[in-house]
């Protein structure tokens, strides 16, 4: 895994290979391993690399084509290069390396940018061709690996695997984008291609960028994921499934450095080590993150696990240090982003690297194959909407509004979503704040730049997309889209690049994806079931205590920590941090402290967003 970055010289006076040192080693704890820049009077390159494959000089960055007309900076992995590079073979190539960055090039070499559809892996690259002076870039399928880039017209563009890196070339422009704001209060994240700076974007999953000197931008989606249905026979699917399964885990274990897994406990993670197992002839190095507080700890069920396959186990106990790792995450993150399970999963990645540089994870079983429990409560509250009339749903709304009590609060939330159409019903389950408390947060400036913005453009737009499917269907689209690259993988690969290691998730590579779109929604979730051909296959391999215990995800128990352990840093940061108020309401701010700390209503994950931008500001903005 690799850092880059790297920018036209069209859109920065001055800058130099001193620039290009300085940008990469902003990023060197993507890749400590070696560095490497290319400066030409075009553009600039910079690479910081962390070994994998061919650990040898002939595998560092920036990598130049046989005849030196093309030259690549390239972060991620693509696990069937051996299979391409024997195909490439065949037709006459030659290779220097062992590496899967010389395969890219010579594809490209061989196919242009149509080389991306022959590509199975996890990846973002910048590949700058001097034959054609065109700078194309791309992004993996799912979004495994980040690529973010500057923008302000013409060719002048510049881009990195971080926005940090951006920050440091001169002459760029960096202004606040207020509809951002809106956007993370209700997310918790910033989705693509949006940040959280006018004139910076994500390079969006499955799209591309070609750029030719003199020119703008061309962006290109190169894949998408079809939910037609195609495989109607449950044991094929099983079969099918199973099969790419150990294929994908088996081809994520090809590494020339120590190799583990993260172990929750759950369903997937338990899967994917199961899969590990029957593929070594050694234990299985897995790790754990625990916690004191019983109904977040998951540790019991990861050690069953354990003591099932034998592995080599290393676990570790969440109770100290909070508050220094709490001050670090806006230092990786580089923009507001607030699921709170960053905290462990910073832990189980640092407890990971200690013995290994790569780990295996279960990320992406849930997106793919409806594990979430907003699935389950969404097609109840569908049913509800299409079996109850609305006059018996407006009364009950009217009468459960405004009670704390949590019965009515319940019902008044079903009613509300079940008034919903569809779409927007699953936008208010995928956001973390009513419009009401919003609009009394906000800072009046950011207020009126945002008086007609809708943030539910992000999740209608994905789940219109999806024509003539059901909701199960669409909510999983939309979350494919959304939820999964621009919040679950950003927070794996700050918080594990944090720790220079590399993770892989088998369940994402997108043959599965497209397998799991292939079938009908009832192979994924009936009612209250979830994940049920996943359950199935693995009911072979799997206890019943995994399979069948209720998800817990990799939460943490902010509502106490708000209360004690992290009261008064989260007071200092919060209510005596006077340039929040370019922001949000302090007075609102302080009225929900108070709330909480009375215990009068639970705020601990609107506290934990507030935290969040809070110390993003002071890193990036004071």
């Amino acid at each position: 895994m690799c850092g880059i970055a790297g920018f036209i010289r069209s859109c920065t006076s001055g800058a130099n290979v001193e620039t290009l040192k300085l940008i990469g080693d902003v990023i060197r704890h993507r890749g400590p391993d070696a560095s490497g820049e290319y400066f030409d009077e075009h553009v600039g390159l910079a690479h910081r690399r962390l070994s994998i494959l061919d650990l040898s000089e002939q595998g560092n960055q920036p990598m130049f084509s046989s005849d030196g007309q093309k030259v690549i900076v390239f972060n991620g992995e693509i696990y069937n290069f051996l299979d391409l590079k024997k195909d490439l073979q065949k037709k006459g190539v030659q290779f220097r390396t062992r590496t899967d960055t010389e395969v890219i090039l010579c594809l490209y070499e061989k196919y242009g940018t149509d080389c991306l559809s022959l590509l199975n892996g996890m990846f973002a690259f910048a590949l700058w061709d001097l034959d054609k002076r065109q700078l194309f870039l791309a992004r993996d399928r799912i979004g495994k690996k980040p690529l973010y880039y500057y923008h302000d017209g013409d060719d002048r563009l510049a881009f990195a695997s971080e926005i940090k890196c951006l920050l440091k070339i001169p002459g760029l422009d960096f202004n606040i984008e207020p509809t951002a704001v809106v956007d993370f209060l209700k997310y918790h994240y910033i989705p693509s291609p949006k940040t959280i700076y006018q004139n910076v974007y994500k390079l969006s999953p499955g799209h591309s960028l070609t750029l030719s000197i003199g020119g703008s931008p061309v962006i290109n989606e190169y894949w998408d994921i079809s939910f037609r249905e195609t495989i109607t026979d449950y044991q094929e699917a099983q079969d099918k499934l199973y099969e790419l399964l150990q294929e994908s885990t088996t081809q994520r274990m090809i590494a020339d450095v120590p190799l583990g897994a993260f172990l929750s406990g759950g369903v997937d993670s338990s899967a994917i080590v199961a899969l590990m197992a029957q593929a070594s002839d050694k234990p299985v190095k897995t790790c754990t993150i625990g916690f004191d507080d019983k109904r977040f700890d998951e540790s019991p069920f990861a050690r069953e696990v354990v003591k099932l396959f034998q592995t080599e186990h290393q676990e570790y106990r969440l109770s100290t240090q909070l508050e220094k790792t709490v001050g670090l995450l806006p230092k990786f993150f580089d923009e507001p982003f607030a699921d709170s399970s960053a905290v462990p999963t910073y832990h189980v990645s640092r407890l990971a690297r200690q013995g290994v540089t790569v780990a295996l994870a279960g990320d992406g079983g849930d997106e793919s194959f409806g594990g979430y429990q907003k699935y389950a409560i969404e097609m109840k509250e569908d049913a509800v909407r299409n079996g109850v009339p609305r006059l018996i749903l407006k009364a009950l709304n009217g009468i459960s509004s405004g009670w704390n009590h949590p019965l009515p609060k319940k019902l008044h939330s079903l009613t509300t979503s079940a008034l919903s159409d569809p779409a927007r019903a699953f936008y208010i389950t995928n956001t973390y704040i009513d419009d009401a408390l919003l609009d009394s947060l906000l800072a009046d400036g950011i207020k009126k730049k945002c008086s007609n913005y809708d943030p539910a453009e992000h999740t209608l737009r994905h789940y219109q997309k999806v024509v003539s499917a059901d909701h199960a269907t669409r909510m999983i689209y939309t979350d494919l889209k959304t939820y999964l690259p621009d919040d679950i993988l950003v927070k794996v690969d700050r918080m594990s690049m944090a720790n220079s290691l590399e993770v892989r998730a088998p369940f994402l590579d997108y043959r599965i994806i497209e397998l799991a779109a292939s079938l009908p929604s009832s192979f994924k979730i009936v009612g209250s079931n979830k994940k049920i051909i996943l359950r199935e296959i693995f009911s072979k391999l799997l206890p019943e205590t995994i399979l069948n215990r209720r998800k817990q995800g990799f939460s943490v128990p902010l509502d106490r920590w708000f209360r004690h352990e992290l009261k008064e840093y989260a007071q200092k940061n919060l209510l005596s941090y006077a340039a929040l108020g370019d922001l949000l309401s302090i007075s609102s701010l302080e009225n929900i402290w108070t709330e909480h700390q009375s215990a009068y209503k639970e705020h601990g994950i609107l506290l934990w967003s507030l935290l969040m931008l809070s110390l993003w500001h002071q890193e990036y903005c004071s």
